[in-house]
């Protein structure tokens, strides 16, 4: 039966050059392994690395040939042609500059005008040849025998007329036999010094590709920024109108680019587009430029100037921004106050190194971010500041809830610390209480002047997202008519601003859901670090930053860590540009808690009570509101003379400025009035009954 079994995989019969050696292999086995042997073979050579090397010399100096002879060829041919002036004219009119294109073609005409001359030159140049031949063959021959005749006379030998002739004729003679030997080697040298030439050529203009290269030369990571590198990295963004553009350009693409200039950590530069190119082209392609440019994206920012079909390129160096910018002047500076009307807060640098200094004053803010990105500590940095200004108050609810705003407690008002329910309730009530403020301060009489009022909170989409209900059947969260919290943030945005009463909110990964587009657009202030789409840096900064450059989701998360970008009149911008990128100080939360303390010092000197050095204690606001009596204002030199006299050992001493600093601390500051400075009983009795209704600041120590 095993006569009759057909197998599956049947081995050919042995053939007589195959048969089986001595060993007892077949000889079929063989022919296959050596085959597998020369295949992983031709594997290891075709993928070694000295292999490669050779590869890419080969084709890196056949192209350099190749390129030269191209190079040459365009060479040659712009100058037999106009096609030069035909490019500039090309070039001149894709800009628009219709002048200069005029004035190329006037070029060209005087050109081919030229050239058409000699061309008629050319056709009467050999009847001229033979003419100034025979005439110059006449001249040399009479010459010569002129030459003969006298020195046949002066030597006495008739023989001597010929002499000249004689020694003209070996005189060629030689020279043809030293061009028939020079003109062998000539013939056989020329053609390989005209290929050296060609590849000379190319090698100069680097005409090979980037893959033929040696890695020293392909490794441009963090090279110096050049306009042919600019503009190489423009030609090759894939746009074919601006490539074309930049092939016809007679400068091949020099003259869309300003001036580049050392910009803080990087260059900046204008490129001014061709027709038929837009802005948005070159902005959705900033992955793509940045590493034409040899830099990874986030080291390169595309904005938009005044100048039309323009955009300005920041390009830093290479791994700039991952260098930290230093301390906060908060933390070196142990004399620094703030001033919430006229000063502005010392938060960062911009790319360019400048300081960013931002405005507080009547500001709504909002900033956003994905978590961990450095929000609060952003926020808290302003708050800080600001603290240092002692007519200030503070009402903060941290909806977090994890010691972040510890070191506020004993300098703001109030301090709410959790994620609860019960915490979002205390925050939407203590907003409904600067609400409150709000109307009252509105419904006081025209100028009455009041302390500035910041509500913070932090985590607010805590608060929008918020399930419970109160006692009346409205919800704490949402971003219905019917919400508590929504309906008390809106209302301050609204009017809160002309009564300095403001809202800080910071929330995380902003969406309709927890940051109602109502409450996004109320900021005047609107910062984000680190998101993760678009449609979230929209939410965050608005179509109009977006559009115009602002990319927070192009930072990249966990590394640029306390990096802002910021749409906001209250910062210096940029002409033309609608929002500007800040790497903000990065200030622990055991630093805070001493700038905290020192403002807290500041706050307990100027509002309460002190000590006389004789020990009496004396509460110069009681004073002053006793020395004004019924009055309802007094001038600032009538109240020092009256304080004067009720204390001198106390007051005898004082000046404006110890008037004006004890007033200005308690939010009662002294007003100008007819070019003359008043204190306003009203506003000092206000100020003494919100201030006994405080508890007393912690001290410093």
């Amino acid at each position: 039966m095993t006569d009759n079994v057909v197998p599956l995989f049947k081995t050919p019969d042995p053939t007589p050059e195959s048969a089986p050696q001595a060993s007892g292999e077949p000889a079929a086995v063989r022919p296959t392994r050596v085959w597998k042997r020369s295949g992983r073979a031709l594997r290891t050579a075709v993928t070694d690395d000295r292999a490669k090397a050779a590869v890419r010399l080969v084709a890196r100096h056949g192209l350099y040939v190749a390129g030269g002879t191209r190079i040459v060829a365009r060479r040659t041919w712009d100058g037999r042609t106009g096609s030069r002036y035909e490019r500039m004219i090309r070039a001149a009119e894709a800009a628009g500059n219709w002048e200069e294109a005029k004035e190329w073609e006037d070029r060209l005409t005087r050109f081919r005008a030229a050239r058409h001359h000699r061309r008629m030159d050319l056709l009467k140049a050999p009847q001229d040849a033979v003419k100034s031949t025979l005439y110059g063959t006449g001249l040399t021959v009479g010459g010569l025998l002129a030459l003969g005749i006298v020195l046949a006379v002066a030597n006495k030998d008739v023989t001597d007329v010929v002499a000249p002739i004689s020694a003209a004729i070996e005189f060629i003679r030689w020279i043809v036999y030293v061009a028939t030997v020079v003109w062998g080697p000539l013939v056989t040298v020329g053609p390989w010094l005209a290929l050296l030439a060609l590849w000379q050529v190319g090698r100069q203009r680097q005409t090979a590709p980037a893959w033929a290269m040696p890695p020293a030369h392909r490794d441009d990571a963090g090279a110096p920024i050049t306009p042919s590198i600019v503009v190489t990295a423009l030609r090759d963004l894939g746009i074919a109108p601006l490539r074309n553009a930049i092939k016809e350009m007679g400068d091949s693409g020099a003259a869309m680019l300003g001036p580049i200039r050392i910009a803080g950590c990087g260059v900046e530069v204008d490129v001014t587009l061709p027709s038929g190119v837009s802005t948005a082209e070159v902005q959705g392609r900033r992955r793509k430029l940045a590493e034409n440019l040899a830099r990874h994206e986030h080291e390169v920012f595309i904005t938009l100037p005044t100048a039309a079909r323009t955009v300005r390129l920041w390009i830093a160096d290479s791994g700039a921004l991952d260098e930290p910018i230093g301390p906060s002047p908060l933390v070196t500076d142990e004399t620094m106050t703030a001033n919430y009307k006229t000063g502005k807060a010392p938060w960062g640098q911009d790319l360019r190194g400048d300081k960013a200094l931002l405005s507080l004053f009547q500001r709504m803010l909002l900033i956003t971010g994905l978590s961990n990105q450095g929000k609060t500590a952003a926020l808290r940095a302003l708050a800080l500041w600001l603290a240092l200004d002692r007519t200030v108050e503070f009402r903060i609810a941290d909806l977090k809830g994890v010691g972040d705003w510890d070191m506020f407690t004993g300098l703001a008002t109030t301090v709410i610390q959790g994620p609860t329910d019960e915490h979002v309730i205390a925050a939407t009530e203590m907003l409904e209480a600067g609400v409150a403020e709000m109307e009252r301060r509105i419904q006081a009489p025209p100028g009455t002047v009041f302390p500035p009022l910041i509500l913070v909170v932090d985590e607010a989409q805590v608060a929008f997202m918020c399930p419970a209900v109160g006692d009346d059947k409205r919800p704490y969260g949402g971003s219905k008519a019917t919400s508590r919290y929504f309906m008390a943030a809106r209302k301050i945005h609204n009017q809160g601003r002309a009564v300095d009463v403001l809202l800080w909110e910071g929330t995380q990964d902003p969406t309709d859901q927890n940051l109602p587009k109502l409450v996004r657009e109320g900021a005047h202030t609107r910062i984000s670090l680190a998101l993760g789409t678009e449609s979230q840096a929209r939410m965050a900064l608005g179509d109009k930053a977006v559009d115009g450059g602002a990319a927070p989701h192009l930072l990249r998360q966990g590394l640029d860590k306390g990096t802002v970008v910021v749409a906001s009149d209250g910062i210096t911008i940029p002409a033309g540009q609608a929002s500007i990128t800040v790497r903000t100080h990065y200030i622990d939360t055991d630093t805070a808690a001493l700038i905290a303390d020192r403002a807290k010092a500041l706050r307990s000197r100027a509002a309460r009570p002190t000590a006389t050095a004789e020990g009496e204690r004396v509460d110069a606001l009681t004073d002053i509101s006793t020395v004004l009596a019924d009055l309802p204002k007094m001038r600032t030199q009538e109240v020092l003379a009256a304080l004067a006299t009720l204390n001198p050992a106390v007051y005898r001493e004082w000046t404006f400025a110890d008037l004006k600093e004890v007033l200005d601390a308690a939010g009662a500051g002294p007003r100008k009035t007819d070019g003359r400075m008043f204190v306003d009983t009203r506003r000092v009795r206000r100020a003494l009954a919100e201030r006994d209704e405080q508890p007393p600041a912690a001290s410093a120590e």
